[in-house]
């Protein structure tokens, strides 16, 4: 798209209406005319400061890519959110021209629409002005500002005071395809409507009922909607987020998905005892771990799953998977009464994590998209019901989802699955407990999935700010004060949390969360030694790990994979405050064998745990020469922080030229965000992940949006592992929001781009995301995809 032509076209339509109306017609008329004359002076006075900064960006923002065949980041987010706008802007100037002779042209709605678009692109200028000083404050080719100080913090203050409403009034949705902007308005006229009446019904019905009958002016009035939009956004708490998000699980809405999504012949939900159990591992399968059952916060319970398969196969009506099922409303879940058909076992199964933010929905949201994937792989899938933040954070979804693969692992002959192939998949939260229920399965030394898809995945839970996370002011499903309630309450540093489980601080949370990954670690160790020392054993008991000969820790350490140990941590230590988070970003070796070997005599839960080592910190982007013209380049866009005169003192720093100034909100939110040293644990956040735990991960294929404020994450991750040789493929598809799986299956984007642009396969034939989706899982459970991943095709 050809900047120059764009601007020319901005100035000629506004100089051309602004000339038209400056008429000085009386009444109602002159004054919405007024309104559009000062509109359109205003969007060319911002045109004529964006344009250099568009051009210079477009100039740069090249150096961030993943790839030179995937031009994705949040630099290019930005720029093509603000071009988008203008185009809008664009399209609304030519329209007035054509019909504002019209009788029936009404000039105030007219003006309405302009000063809509006008606001927007005044606060998408401000945030253009601190994607500059991003550049002038990052290290060459990092999307994040490693440090929640600084630039994050400003970040943070500007978007609690900036006027947000704009973005979900009429513009709402402007940035993406038009083809999803209805279910998007939809979504959101939902949320206000259901917002004025939360917690004033007691019944989930009675809610939605209510919002129903609310919804009318929120529709008529896209102003009062963005307002309230806002408001909601910045002060409800994540409780409201966990009953909207769950409202597409009422008895009603999900009867009608499944009536029209595609019917299988099995689909039961499975409550798994909470016992452990052992399994082989991967390099030396006489040795054995035992996988101790979750405990993290909330004791010992069943873990919850869904098996959906498209066929019966064999296994799946047993006695010993019945025995399993737990009743679920609705439907027969298992589809028995004409004698079906049992078919042999699959060679591949899918294990699924579903998505919500790590607080809310289930397999059940998930349920439409997972029978047709069912049916088009033609394997049975496993979707794991994993317990929920506020009331249990982490580690124990995490815990839920590695003891379920490890479970699957074990009871393969249930599934209808032969135990030869299996993925792990996962969109958002999902695909963040993909990656991390992978590196403990590493980190236990039992068997690695054969692949990992990633869709939008939280690869980096910290507040460091980065380009594609500006995009928060305005993205209808991840505002940034949303975004920061799920994540604290994952972590377990939300003050608002209601919860019935014993009071507790921040850090009295984060030890006994640490203590109980620990011991699992430290009674994974000693039961590899117990099993070397007596095969016959059927468990070890973590008291007697200390009788174990000196030799014995060595010869277990000799059994975990070499692919995953080979090589050390080679980022460099970068500096950061000290925390009192125990080091679980160790390597491999050390993680499995060596530093939990050493503890293996000790159960107990106490706070000397956590100081024995501190955190290893991690740069997560290796840097590279830089080239001098590159750097010339990105002086001459970056933007330092505006000077302040000599003698003045301010509350806060200034974060934007003298001479401009965003929107500001009525009623600013106090808006903060929840430091916790939970955040940097790579279990929690892999991009901080150390290369030694990363190296022993399964080929990873990476699903993105470009318009995803998570846009970044993604890209880094990728880029991370492409750093240390291990295969990765990111798709980034355009113009559909975070989310989309879960909003429809039949719009498809405009363009998709993958990384192997040797591939044989026809980006033609990739029938929107979710086929973007099946592709993917195709080719993984196929040799020829793993080969073609490995590069030996």
């Amino acid at each position: 798209m050809d900047t120059k032509a764009v601007f020319a076209a901005l100035y000629s339509v506004c100089e051309e209406n602004a000339t038209f109306f400056s008429g000085g017609a009386k009444g109602s008329q002159g004054d919405a005319a007024r309104r559009l004359v000062d509109t359109m002076k205003l969007i060319k006075e911002h045109a004529r400061s964006l344009e250099p900064v568009i051009s210079g960006f477009a100039a740069v923002y090249h150096h961030y890519d993943f790839d030179p065949h995937i031009p994705a980041n949040g630099y290019r987010s930005l720029v093509k959110v603000v071009r988008c706008c203008l185009l809008h802007i664009i399209q609304k100037g030519r329209y007035i021209t054509a019909n504002r002779r019209s009788i029936f042209f009404r000039v105030a709605h007219n003006a309405g629409e302009m000063e809509a678009y006008c606001n927007a692109l005044c606060q998408l200028r401000a945030l253009l002005y601190l994607a500059q000083r991003m550049l002038h404050d990052n290290s060459h080719g990092n999307l994040f500002f490693q440090d929640e100080s600084g630039l994050s913090e400003s970040f943070v203050r500007e978007y609690s005071s900036m006027h947000k409403g704009c973005f979900y009034g009429r513009c709402l949705g402007f940035q993406f395809s038009p083809g999803i902007r209805p279910c998007l308005q939809t979504i959101a006229i939902g949320l206000v409507a259901f917002g004025e009446n939360y917690k004033r019904h007691q019944s989930g019905i009675g809610v939605a009922a209510s919002s129903f009958f609310t919804s009318g002016k929120y529709a008529i009035d896209p102003e009062l909607r963005g307002a309230e939009f806002e408001r909601i956004t910045q002060n409800l708490d994540v409780h409201f987020w966990k009953a909207f998000w769950n409202i597409t699980e009422t008895e009603v809405l999900s009867s009608l998905a499944s009536m029209t999504s595609t019917q299988v012949k099995v689909n039961r939900t499975l409550s798994v005892p909470a016992v452990p159990f052992d399994l082989p591992l991967a390099a030396n399968h006489r040795a054995s771990v035992t996988i101790a059952p979750p405990s993290a916060h909330i004791g010992t319970a069943p873990v919850q799953m869904r098996l959906i398969s498209y066929d019966l196969r064999e296994g799946q009506d047993s006695e010993a998977l019945l025995s399993l099922a737990r009743a679920e409303g609705g439907a027969i879940s298992l589809s028995l009464g004409l004698k079906t058909k049992r078919l042999p076992s699959s060679p591949c199964l899918l294990i699924h994590f579903h998505g919500g933010g790590f607080v809310a929905q289930t397999s059940k949201s998930h349920e439409p998209y997972l029978k047709s994937w069912s049916q088009d792989l033609g394997v049975p899938i496993l979707s794991v019901d994993y317990s929920l933040a506020p009331e249990a954070p982490f580690p124990r979804a995490l815990e839920e989802c590695f003891y379920a693969y490890c479970w699957a692992l074990r009871n393969h002959h249930l599934l209808g699955w032969t135990g030869e192939k299996v993925c792990l998949a996962g969109d958002s939260a999902g695909g963040n407990l993909s990656v991390t229920t992978s590196m403990r399965a590493a980190a236990f030394g039992v068997r690695m999935p054969d692949g990992i898809v990633a869709v939008y995945p939280a690869t980096l839970l910290t507040a460091y700010a980065s380009p594609s996370r500006l995009l928060t002011l305005m993205d209808p499903l991840l505002p940034l004060s949303v975004l920061s309630r799920c994540l604290s309450a994952y972590a377990g540093a939300d003050p608002q949390t209601e919860t019935q489980i014993e009071k507790a601080s921040t850090m009295s949370m984060v030890r006994r969360d640490t203590a109980l990954l620990l011991r699992d670690f430290r009674q994974g160790a000693s039961n590899w030694i117990h099993s070397l020392l007596d095969s016959n054993r059927a468990s070890a008991s973590p008291s007697t790990a200390a009788e174990a000969p000196p030799g014995a820790t060595d010869t277990v350490r000799k059994s975990i994979s070499e692919a995953s140990i080979s090589s050390r941590h080679a980022d460099p230590p970068v500096a950061s405050e000290t925390s009192e988070f125990p080091s679980r970003n160790l390597s491999v070796k050390s993680q499995t064998c060596q530093d939990l070997g050493s503890h293996n005599n000790s159960t107990s839960h106490s706070a000397p745990l956590l100081n024995e080592r501190t955190p290893e910190d991690v740069n997560f982007f290796l840097s590279k020469d830089v080239d001098p013209a590159v750097s010339s380049d990105l002086f001459s866009v970056a933007l330092p922080p505006p000077a302040v005169e000599e003698g003045l003192e301010l509350e806060h720093p200034v974060e934007f030229p003298l001479g401009f100034e965003p929107l500001r909100s009525e009623k600013p939110s106090k808006m903060r965000l929840h430091s916790s040293p939970v955040f940097k644990d790579p279990f929690c956040s892999p991009l901080l992940a150390p290369d030694s735990m990363l190296k022993g991960l399964p080929p990873v294929h990476i699903v993105a949006c470009a318009l995803d404020p998570m846009l970044d994450d993604s890209v880094m991750f990728a880029k991370r592992l492409r750093n240390i040789n291990q295969p990765v493929t990111l798709c980034v598809v355009d113009d559909l929001p975070h989310g989309f799986l879960s909003l429809s299956q039949e719009f498809a984007p405009s363009s998709l781009r993958r990384t192997h642009h040797q591939s044989h396969a026809s980006t033609a034939s990739w029938k929107g995301p979710i086929g973007v989706y099946r592709l993917l899982l195709g080719k993984m459970l196929s040799g020829e995809g793993l080969e073609l991943l490995m590069g030996r095709a």
